[in-house]
């Protein structure tokens, strides 16, 4: 990325940024805009469960390191890298659909 281009987004503040991550829709942009935002407010909704989820398996990760519990931590582990697995399959979402729509046509 160029140095301009980072300043002009930080010069549009948070919408500029906000926008500048917002998902192409490609060839589902025939959705209403009805439908996006009802797309849009679903996938954030996945976002925050799973970055919650993530916090807490953080948080069994933390007790038992502290109380040298193996299972425990291992709990954790599996929490965290779930959750992260799952905001990568979100936040790329409207790709996969575009990809699998593009090899149906």
């Amino acid at each position: 990325m160029q140095a301009h281009t980072l300043v002009d987004m930080a010069a549009g503040g948070i919408g500029g940024l906000v926008n500048g991550i917002a998902p192409d829709w490609n060839v589902f942009s025939a959705l209403g805009d009805r439908a996006r935002v009802i797309v849009g407010v679903i996938m954030a909704g996945a976002v925050l469960y799973l970055l919650g989820s993530a916090i807490v398996g953080a948080v069994h990760i933390r007790v038992g390191n502290q109380q040298h519990n193996s299972m425990e931590t291992k709990k954790g582990q599996t929490m965290v890298a779930n959750s992260l697995l799952g905001l990568f399959a979100v936040a790329s979402m409207a790709t996969l659909f575009s990809i699998v729509y593009g090899f149906g046509i």
